[in-house]
This record gives C-alpha cells, sequence and structure tokens, in this order.
C-alpha cells in the first residue's frame, strides 16, 4: 500500500513537473509572442482585444525571453518584428476600436506610441479600419492580433478572416497603385510642383471646387500639419476633402496615400517679353479696383476670386492650375498680319487673311496688312478681363475692325491710286486707328500695307499693271531721253569751256610772259637810269670835286704867285721844277760831253731841246700864254666856286687870323 502511495507520489510530482513545464514560453529576441487567453471568468462582450482580462487576445505582447503562463488557459502565437526599410512607409490596419464617423475615410489615432500600445490606443478613443497615420522606417513590436501592417515587402498580420483578408489585399492593391510605400520626392531641377487631393475629412461647401490654405503655420503644433504629413492635425485645422490650392514644392514629403494623393504639375514659367494675368477661381469675393471708368469687368486683389489686377512679373512660380489660371500676354510688339500664307511669332494671327476690297473703278484686289501693336504690362489685366485672352481680342475685335476700315479706303480710291499712294494711306491709317486701338487698351505702333492681289483666274488687275507699267516705262524713256539731251548740250558746252579754257590759258601764259617782261625792262631801264644817275651824280660830283679843288689850287697858286712876283715868276718856277725832274728821271747831261757847232737842224738836238726850253722861258711868249690862259678861265662858274671856296675858307679861319691870311692888294 505504501508503495502504491509512493508510485502515485512519484507521478503526481511527474505530472506536476510536466504541468510547469507545459506554461513556460521561450521567444526569441527578433520575435513576439501575442497571447491569446482561451477561457477565462468573463468572455468579452464587444470588440476584439480583451483589456479587463476576458478571455480573447491579450493586449500587451511578449518580448524576448522565458515566459511562464498557465498551461491549457493561455496561448502564445509567435509573430515577426515589424520592420520598415529605410526610405519606406508602412500602413496599419486596426482590427478593433472606436467606429468611423460618416464623414471619415481613415481612422483617427492621436495618442498612440507607434500603435506599439494597444491599451492605450484603445482606452484613448482609437478607432478601427485603415489609420491616418503611417509607420516611418524602423523596427516596432506591434501587437498582430490587433493590427495588421502593410509593408512594401510584406503583410504582417495573424489569424485574419477571409473577410480582413480581403480588405487587406484592397488596402495593399490601392497603395501600390498609388505609389505609396515610397515618400513624395520633388526636385529642383524638374520644375515640377504638387497638387494635394485629400480623400479623408470634411467636404467641400456647394459652389467651391478647391479647399483653402489651412494649418500652414509652424507655431500652431495643434493645427500645422506639415505639408500635409500629419492627417489628424489638417482635420483638426478644419481641412477639407478634395483639391488643395496649397501646393508641394522641392522636398521629401512622408504622405499617407490612403489620406492624400498628388498630381505632378510643371511650374508655371513665364518668359522675358510676358506677363502673366491670373484668373483665380477660388478665393474670396474681392473689392473693384478697376476704376470709375472702367465698365467691361472687375479687377481684384491678389488672393481673392476674379482677375488680379497684378499681373505675374517674367519667372517661375508654384501656381496651382486647379485654382485658377495664368494669361500670357505680351509685352514686346505684336505684329498682327492679315497674311494667309504668314504667321507671327506669337500666333495670334494665325486665322487671319487678306482685306477683300473693291475699289472705286469695281477692282477686287486682296490687300495684305500687317498692324503693330504693344500692350501695356499694367493694362494687360484689362485687356484680359475684356477679351479673356489676347487672341480672342484679335479674333473677334481686331480683325474685324481693321478689315472694315480698309474696306471703306479701298471705295474710295481706284486700283492705281490704291498702289501709288500707298505711303498716304499708311499714314493716314497709322494716325486714325490710334484712337481706335487706345479704346481697347492697346497701343498702335504702325499699320503696314502690302500690294494689292488677285485670287483666281482674274487678270484684269494684271492688264491694268502691266499698262501702268507701259506708261511708266516710257515716261521714263521720255526723262531718259531728256536727260541724255541736257547731257549732250552740257557735253558741248563743256568741250567749248574747256576749249575757251585752253586758249584762255594761252593767252594768259602770254600775257603774263609780256607782263613779265615789260615789268622786266621796267625794272632794266629803272636800274640803268638809276645807274645813269648814280654815274651822272658820281661824275657830277667827281667833276665837281676836281673842279673844287682845281680851282682852290689855283686860288692857292694865285695867292702863291701874288705873294712871289706874279704869273709868269710862278709859271717858270713850275716849269723848272718840271724840268728838273725830267732830266733827272732821264740822265740826260746838261753840260754836253761834246759840243759841236753847225747850226743846222740835223744837229744836236738835246742841244736844240734845252735852247728852246731856256728861250721859251725867258721870252715874253710864255708870259703871254699864261695871262691868256688864266684869263679864259675866269667865267662866271668860276668866279661861283672861287667865292663859295673863299667864304667856307673864311668861316674856318681862327679869329684873330683873318688879317694875316688876307692876301695884300
Amino acid at each position: 500500500m505504501d508503495n502504491l502511495y509512493q508510485v502515485l507520489g512519484i507521478l503526481l510530482g511527474i505530472l506536476l513537473v510536466l504541468f510547469i513545464l507545459s506554461g513556460i514560453r521561450f521567444i526569441p529576441n527578433n520575435r513576439i509572442g501575442i497571447v491569446e487567453k482561451r477561457f477565462g471568468r468573463r468572455s468579452l462582450k464587444s470588440g476584439f482585444i480583451a483589456l479587463n482580462g476576458e478571455a480573447g487576445f491579450q493586449p500587451d505582447v511578449l518580448r524576448g525571453g522565458l515566459h511562464f503562463l498557465m498551461p491549457i488557459q493561455y496561448r502564445v502565437h509567435i509573430a515577426p518584428l515589424v520592420t520598415i526599410a529605410q526610405g519606406k512607409i508602412g500602413y496599419i490596419f486596426a482590427r478593433d476600436g472606436e467606429p468611423l464617423s460618416a464623414m471619415q475615410v481613415l481612422a483617427s489615432n492621436t495618442t498612440a506610441n507607434n500603435f506599439q500600445n494597444v491599451t492605450e490606443f484603445l482606452k484613448n478613443g482609437g478607432q478601427r479600419g485603415p489609420q491616418r497615420q503611417i509607420l516611418r522606417e524602423g523596427t516596432y513590436a506591434i501587437n498582430l492580433a490587433q493590427f495588421v501592417v502593410i509593408t512594401e515587402e510584406r503583410v504582417y498580420f495573424l489569424s485574419m478572416s477571409k473577410d480582413d483578408q480581403g480588405v487587406i489585399e484592397n488596402m495593399t492593391a490601392i497603395i501600390n497603385n498609388r505609389k505609396g510605400f515610397t515618400p513624395v520626392v520633388i526636385k529642383d531641377s524638374d520644375d515640377l510642383i504638387g497638387i494635394v487631393t485629400v480623400h479623408d475629412g470634411p467636404s467641400l461647401p456647394a459652389g467651391e471646387i478647391i479647399a483653402p490654405v489651412v494649418g500652414e503655420n509652424p507655431a500652431d503644433a495643434q493645427t500645422y500639419h506639415n505639408n500635409f504629413q500629419m492627417p489628424d492635425r489638417f482635420i483638426a485645422a478644419n481641412g477639407l476633402r478634395g483639391r488643395q490650392l496649397q501646393v508641394l514644392v522641392e522636398g521629401t514629403y512622408y504622405l499617407n496615400r490612403l489620406f492624400a494623393t498628388v498630381e505632378m504639375i510643371h511650374k508655371t514659367v513665364i518668359e522675358v517679353g510676358f506677363v502673366g494675368v491670373v484668373v483665380s477661381y477660388t478665393g474670396n469675393i474681392g473689392v473693384d479696383l478697376s476704376g470709375s471708368e472702367y465698365r467691361h469687368g472687375e479687377l481684384v486683389s491678389k488672393g481673392s476670386r476674379g482677375v488680379w489686377s497684378e499681373p505675374l512679373l517674367p519667372g517661375k512660380y508654384a501656381f496651382n492650375t486647379y485654382a485658377g489660371k495664368v494669361v500670357l500676354v505680351p509685352t514686346t510688339n505684336i505684329i498682327l498680319k492679315w497674311i494667309k500664307s504668314e504667321v507671327g511669332s506669337h500666333n495670334l494671327d494665325e486665322n487671319l487673311s487678306e482685306v477683300s476690297l473693291i475699289t472705286k473703278d469695281a477692282f477686287e484686289p486682296s490687300l495684305p496688312l500687317s498692324v503693330v501693336i504693344h500692350i501695356d504690362y499694367q493694362k494687360a489685366p484689362l485687356v484680359v478681363q475684356r477679351f479673356g485672352d489676347v487672341k480672342k481680342l484679335v479674333e473677334q475685335t481686331l480683325d474685324p475692325m481693321v478689315s472694315a476700315y480698309f474696306k471703306n479706303i479701298g471705295q474710295t480710291r481706284t486700283l492705281i491710286e490704291l498702289i501709288h499712294d500707298r505711303n498716304e494711306i499708311q499714314r493716314q491709317s497709322s494716325q486714325e486707328m490710334k484712337d481706335k486701338f487706345m479704346h481697347y487698351n492697346l497701343e498702335l505702333e504702325e499699320v503696314l500695307i502690302g500690294t494689292p492681289t488677285t485670287a483666281g483666274e482674274d487678270k484684269n488687275m494684271e492688264i491694268i499693271l502691266n499698262q501702268l507699267r507701259s506708261r511708266q516705262i516710257a515716261v521714263e524713256q521720255i526723262e531718259t531721253f531728256q536727260r541724255q539731251q541736257v547731257a549732250a548740250a552740257k557735253e558741248r558746252e563743256l568741250r567749248e569751256a574747256q576749249a575757251r579754257a585752253e586758249q584762255q590759258r594761252n593767252v594768259t601764259e602770254s600775257e603774263v610772259s609780256i607782263t613779265v617782261q615789260s615789268n622786266q625792262g621796267k625794272a632794266d631801264y629803272a636800274r640803268a637810269v638809276q645807274q645813269a644817275a648814280q654815274i651822272r651824280a658820281l661824275a657830277e660830283a667827281e667833276a665837281e670835286k676836281i673842279a673844287r679843288t682845281g680851282i682852290a689850287q689855283a686860288i692857292a697858286t694865285e695867292q702863291q704867285v701874288a705873294a712871289y712876283g706874279g704869273p709868269q715868276f710862278q709859271v717858270t718856277q713850275q716849269v723848272m721844277n718840271r724840268f728838273a725832274e725830267a732830266v733827272q728821271q732821264s740822265r740826260v747831261d746838261v753840260v754836253p760831253r761834246v759840243v759841236v757847232g753847225g747850226g743846222n737842224e740835223g744837229g744836236n738836238t738835246s742841244g736844240n731841246v734845252m735852247e728852246g726850253l731856256l728861250t721859251l722861258l725867258l721870252s715874253d711868249k710864255l708870259n703871254l700864254e699864261t695871262a691868256n690862259k688864266l684869263s679864259s678861265t675866269s667865267d662866271a662858274q668860276v668866279e661861283k666856286m672861287k667865292s663859295e671856296i673863299l667864304a667856307s675858307l673864311a668861316e674856318k679861319k681862327v679869329p684873330g687870323e683873318a688879317d694875316k691870311a688876307a692876301p695884300k692888294a
């Protein structure tokens, strides 16, 4: 008996050990344990998770290690940790929680810690269904009985029913279609912006097409949604469902694609030479800024609904084209061509053609035109407000106005006048149409008129033009002949003038030569006269000098003669002096070495000469001749000169010596 009890005790001990061992659970560190309570005192009345110890899935999970649970009562489901790769997004589906409201598409959860605390999630109003919040890169210990986590690589779940599986598969397909597992990346180089459409929240009011901007103040932590990356804050800021006015620019955005989708569009680029007039489809009704004189619509301030009064200048703009449109208005000169085969650079005249005219003489030509206009950038909003865009202005207003004007011009002129008076018509039309264009807030720069043409097989105009050309050729020929005639006459006159000039040149050269020779002769004559006068003057001076010298000598001699015995004695003395000089120079013997007498003429000449001279000196003959000679020189002139010389001598005498120098009577 005792043995029996011992065996039973051992068996009970073994069973106890086995029982205890069966309650031990080992959880690897890279996994979690989801606890399911099989039975208990209470059962769940609602919901999916047992928050108060009821039978069912427990809110808390078991992390890595050994854990003891009552055997049979608890079941532990081993599940992997949820891993979100870097740069990826994970989506959450809650199986339990508060139901969604009628306006909700996604569940709200503002307090859960990345869905790792189920108790807090459920007690703080966490809602079941697809969640607004998403999971960023990292590893999470999430109770997969309460939450299903959808990633790009796999779906994390536990014990899903067929209904739950169908919902999860539908969510996954939607997310894949929207490329929702990766963030939205907008590069600056792409010149793109993101148009956001929100799929949750209250609907837009009636009449609105786009949701206004909300929650854009970073200082407000309750409403700042950081570019739609925090859906609950967007809803708290009274954000509305639908396409949003706010756009996404360059950057990276982790958006829940179940909450918001993004459409990429190009930035609005306004090139140089244009301005952009904004026509806004949203905003408040603004105050009219167009002024009292403008009666073709209203202009409003920026942000208001309508045509903005201030245009956008050249540049790039993140403009939401769903909230309005930007009408490009050229600010450079616009050339509008009423020529069917030609189109201007702005393509505003692609539907224009030549103006059909009926002239005064019943011709029907087509007139090509070019009109140069300019739009002041400050008046661009007025043009858009009035006409919608520039092309409508051209086709609906300018085309009929310009065509009618030139049709009227054509009716007042013949075809020939229309061609001849083109310059005048251009000038006149430019002046008269300026006011018309100014009425439409346009500035007319110039009107250019081409050559009228005819269409089809109409040859009448060509005939007229040929006649006109022939007439003009004849006129030009007449003009040419007249000019040739004039040229021939001018050539003849030129040649005559050249001949006259040549003859005149010879005459001029002769006259110049004669004049030169005459002047040279006159110069030679004057020079000869001068030389003659000079010679005469010199001669007269020399003669006067000699005369005066001779008279002075004569006076002196006379005085000497008077002093030494008279003229005879003086002459005799001079003759004797000269005679002595001659004898001395000739070396003639005064006393002959041989005296030969004979008395004939062929005897000694020396002796005869000597004898003759002596005889002459001693004769009265010399005295007679001398006296005659002296008397002959005593004329009036000599006497005058003599008187002058004596007077001059008297003036030069020293006082007191006059008596000594005076000759004796």
